[in-house]
């Protein structure tokens, strides 16, 4: 058996994840993801994919943020019919950001073509929600650490990555005759010490090893973050001020109600109605409690129901959009958690449109806000940001806060590596901007292994004739 390896995305870049491998006539590609951020990144997404997704015959999904499985509609809508396996936490989550993505997808286009500013007469999505419904119909989920087939002579097993709820690392393992190898696909790994999610688990043994470097160039301390909290908190309620949070759905608003929990239950600072307005976090939030085996948050059974601390009497979840226009009206101190996190779109930006005007109030940035964003420029404290086609001041407390990332940093990286009892004949070091994965297997290397940059669409034997 042959077994060759392609790099269809995450390769010297932090998104579109898509690795294509190649047993003989097989092909099973894990992760597929969609590209984002830069034009000449997200034009890849249009493109066709270098491969027919007709042939292929299983992808294998590490976790379900939108750069690992945002692509999986297009797949199915240009011919792929296979299986799709994940977690079972995945699979769930995986429901809720497609869906999602789905209908972005076709307000962008019909946006597009009301404005007129496309160049195409009537420009069509990506995919649709119906292309996104069709996905759902092919999807196989099993648990962390049960070894299942995918073809003859191969198998897969997912080991909890920390990350996000259902995040793992997947172990493919190539059974002949002559011999067994071993791939593992770091997807992307947690934080050790997460106060959410559990560890990552300790993998010892690879032939071919894929590690993701987003943060392997730095190191992004955790020990601060109380601290920081409380300090901004308690100012901001010294104005009488209500504390305004762009925060990603998944993962994020999460970990921020554990932290605010926290400090008001140790009376750190003083205890204030919390208001969720993402319906992507509300959701997200209620799988916390329905996958309690996979975080630390403690989940308890009260007659018929799952209860949590994100069932708090202070903290109000905002189904409908009454509710969320309601939030304008708060003159007092408050925290209100709204997507996105870099505020380039969502519920965020009508809370932004009215409380940046606010002196008293504070947008609190609790993650990396990229270059262009809206949130970027918040933080760099333009005088005014456009939002709804107005230039709006920005009068308001700016304060960001570090440490909330659900990504391994540096140390975590080299961490998890440690665990390994021999070192990987190969490995590639993906998901990483260049300057982040440079400094990365410039680490690895130290260490003596042999370690790769691949390029997109490069292309490797693994395996030959085993």
């Amino acid at each position: 058996m042959n077994v060759r390896l392609k790099f269809l995305g995450a390769a010297q870049c932090v998104t579109g994840s898509k690795y294509l491998l190649e047993l003989d006539k097989e092909k099973i590609l894990i992760d597929c993801g969609l590209f984002q951020g830069q034009k000449e990144l997200r034009l890849r997404n249009w493109a066709s994919l270098p491969v027919d997704p007709s042939t292929i015959g299983t992808v294998i999904l590490t976790h379900a943020h939108i750069d690992h499985i945002g692509y999986l509609p297009r797949l199915v809508k240009d011919g792929f019919r296979g299986r799709i396996i994940c977690t079972h936490a995945t699979k769930d989550l995986m429901y809720i950001m497609l869906r999602d993505a789905a209908k972005l997808q076709e307000e962008e286009a019909n946006f597009a073509h009301k404005k007129g500013y496309s160049k195409h007469s009537k420009p069509e999505p990506l995919f649709t929600i119906e292309d996104a419904e069709r996905v759902f119909k092919l999807v196989d989920s099993v648990r962390m650490e049960k070894e299942v087939k995918v073809i003859q002579n191969s198998s897969v097993t997912f080991y909890n990555a920390g990350h996000i709820l259902g995040a793992a690392i997947v172990e493919l393992k190539i059974n002949t005759n002559a011999q067994s190898k071993t791939i593992i696909f770091s997807g992307d790994l947690g934080r050790y010490n997460d106060p959410i999610m559990y560890d990552p688990k300790a993998i010892t043994d690879a032939d071919i090893l894929l590690i993701e470097s987003t943060y392997g160039d730095r190191i992004n301390p955790m020990d601060q973050v109380e601290n920081d909290l409380i300090e901004i908190i308690n100012q901001a309620v010294k104005q009488h001020g209500t504390i305004l949070i762009p925060a990603f759905a998944v993962g994020r608003t999460q970990v921020l109600i554990y932290y605010l929990n926290l400090l008001m239950s140790q009376k750190r600072i003083p205890t204030l109605p919390i208001y969720i307005d993402s319906p992507m976090a509300i959701s997200v939030t209620e799988l916390y409690e329905r996958h309690g085996d996979m975080h630390k948050i403690k989940v308890t059974r009260k007659g018929g129901e799952l209860i949590s601390i994100f069932d708090s009497p202070n903290i109000h979840f905002c189904n409908t959009s009454e509710s969320s226009k309601a939030l304008n009206e708060i003159k007092h101190a408050a925290v209100i958690i709204s997507a996105s996190g870099m505020a380039t779109g969502g519920r965020i930006l009508h809370h932004l449109f009215h409380r940046l005007r606010q002196e008293n109030d504070t947008v609190l940035l609790a993650g990396y806000q990229a270059a262009g964003s809206r949130g970027r420029r918040i933080q760099d404290r333009e005088p005014t940001v456009k939002i709804f086609g107005e230039m709006v001041p920005v009068n308001c407390q700016v304060k960001t806060i570090h440490g909330l990332s659900a990504h391994a940093d540096q140390n975590d990286l080299l961490q998890w590596l440690a665990n390994f009892k021999k070192k990987p004949k190969k490995v590639f070091i993906t998901h990483g901007e260049i300057e982040s994965a440079t400094a990365f297997a410039k680490k690895i290397r130290e260490i003596g292994w042999d370690a790769t940059i691949p390029a997109y669409l490069d292309s490797v034997e693994l395996f030959d004739g085993i």
